[in-house]
């Protein structure tokens, strides 16, 4: 089947929804970066982390944000209570099991939220009810209802996902749907939680469920789609298309396995393209590159380079032909503007002349609010780089801002100072001298594969902190030869895994405060594993 839906099905669409279609439609928009994308191999968060990423989801214009799995952990549990009793602008959304034990836990968390959502789920497919859950379809039904009612004795807003919906039989998927609305689910989410069905399937499910499911009116129709076979989007905008007002995603398209339906590149399309969807969002558009930008550098997750939307190549033109089409009508070879998603056309080119307020304001161009604290530690480094380089461009502020805004955990271990030497057949020697309180470190290490290798010796023996590293990882955030290298690394200690990130124009600098802010983590107990938690 093409993925594409098919001309008939277009037509069918509008059919289908033409009464929605004269006029545009409001979709909500249901961000789970911090429940299913913080589900990606890695890409935990601690508290102040979600704490920010929840607050650039309100400022972003998301309806849902979906904050955690609260029976999951004690930290789980924190993150979504704390989110729900700070953050506002949102409605806040707990995930649990239809089981009596996930739902209460879930109230808990949520209930000092002005506006929370409980969201019950349950598996439906044959494959699960046969080897996961060894129950029947009464069984199913059954526990549905439960869970549903369970849900609305805490709250009036609760949301049902049939989970693997979309390999679930037609007949039994009508019948939950209609138990669990008349149970007092106010939206259904049908998931597509392996990633299998296409366009055109999940189209006909949607459009049969409005048709066949007597009470489906009382409910909102929502969609949840994974990358597994890289048709997400595709398929979300599919069930767009068949009637779905709700739409579930990620920043980036992070989740489980190869991820969700990425949040930026729907939003897009369907105003990109809304002569066509006759839909609209509350999102801000020109905040999807902070976001996005937020979101890599929170979870250590980097955005390909080609990511549509938000990657660093998407409004870059190498070719002469497009080149030359862009000098004459820019919209000859770009159906979006830069700007309108947050990039800016050229690099504002800032120097160590440069003051607190021009940098402030370009941060904020940049989509980067610093507060009192934060612009002065940014202002600091931003100095000490204007030393080292004879211009500053953009890259070089987002990385420097990110850095210190990422900074979450109160440091430990400070660098001082370090001394390096090393050549071809020569044993490197690396001096480093690190700050504790008001106390100084100092070590000497002449060992190692290398300058780098060398650094982690000394830290380590300074620190008292033994670590595997699991992943080392160098780009450059802005073009030439004097360009700031930003480290991200993950390391392992005691079974734990960690990350650390570190900027500066010199790597193996960049390398030891990459590997302090993943030391730092193993001080405070910020961990970077979320384990294995089950999702629709």
């Amino acid at each position: 089947m093409s993925d594409q839906p098919t001309p008939d099905a277009m037509t069918q669409s509008a059919e289908a929804s033409s009464s929605d279609n004269l006029a545009t439609r409001q979709i909500r928009i249901f961000d789970t970066t911090l429940r299913d994308g913080e589900q990606s191999p890695g890409a935990s968060m601690n508290l102040a982390e979600k704490l920010e990423v929840a607050s650039a989801l309100v400022d972003l214009g998301v309806d849902i944000i979906e904050a955690g799995f609260p029976i999951a952990s004690p930290g789980d549990f924190e993150s979504v209570r704390q989110i729900a009793t700070t953050v506002r602008g949102a409605t806040i959304c707990g995930l649990a099991r239809c089981a009596e034990k996930d739902i209460d836990r879930a109230w808990e968390a949520l209930k000092t939220a002005p506006q929370a959502r409980i969201h019950v789920f349950l598996a439906t497919s044959a494959i699960h009810r046969e080897f996961k859950l060894r129950m029947t379809p009464d069984e199913i039904v059954e526990r549905a209802v439960a869970g549903v009612r369970r849900a609305a004795s805490h709250c009036d807003d609760v949301e049902f996902s049939p989970e693997d919906a979309c390999r679930t039989e037609h007949d039994f998927l009508c019948r939950v749907v209609e138990a669990a609305i008349d149970a007092g689910a106010t939206t259904i989410n049908v998931p597509d939680t392996v990633g299998y069905t296409t366009p055109g399937e999940i189209y006909d499910r949607f459009k049969m469920l409005r048709d066949r499911v007597p009470n489906m009116d009382k409910a909102v129709l929502s969609t949840h789609c994974h990358d597994d076979l890289g048709m997400a989007v595709a398929n979300s905008l599919a069930a767009v298309d068949a009637g779905a007002g709700q739409i579930e995603c990620t920043i980036n398209g992070i989740g489980e396995r190869a991820g969700n339906a990425a949040l930026e590149e729907l939003v897009m399309a369907m105003k990109t393209r809304q002569d066509f969807y006759h839909c609209q969002t509350n999102i801000n558009s020109k905040r999807l590159v902070p976001v996005s930008r937020l979101v890599s550098k929170t979870t250590g997750i980097n955005v390909q380079r080609n990511k549509a939307i938000v990657g660093r190549n998407a409004f870059a033109h190498e070719s002469g032909i497009h080149q030359d089409g862009m000098l004459k009508e820019r919209t000859t070879y770009e159906i979006m503007s830069p700007e309108e998603v947050g990039f800016t056309k050229t690099d504002l080119v800032l120097g160590k002349h440069s003051g607190r307020a021009a940098l402030a304001d370009r941060a904020k161009q940049l989509g980067m609010t610093l507060t009192g604290e934060q612009l002065q530690e940014v202002f600091e480094a931003f100095k000490e780089l204007a030393d080292k380089k004879k211009e500053i461009y953009d890259g070089d502020i987002v990385a420097l801002v990110q850095q210190k805004i990422s900074e979450t955990v109160a440091p430990e271990w400070t660098l001082v100072d370090y001394e390096v030497t090393s050549g071809k057949n020569q044993t490197p020697n690396v001096r480093v001298t690190l700050r504790r309180d008001d106390q100084e470190f100092t070590e000497q290490v002449a060992q190692g594969d290398g300058p780098i290798d060398a650094a982690f010796w000394a830290v380590e023996k300074i620190t008292g902190i033994q670590v595997v590293c699991k992943d080392f990882r160098v780009r450059s955030a802005t073009l030439g030869r004097d360009a700031i290298g930003e480290v991200n690394l993950e390391v392992e200690h005691e079974g734990k895994t960690y990350r650390g990130t570190g900027v500066s124009t010199d790597s193996v600098e960049s390398t030891i405060l990459a590997m302090l802010n993943a030391i730092n983590r193993i001080v405070a107990g910020v961990a970077s594993d979320p384990g294995e938690l089950p999702q629709p």
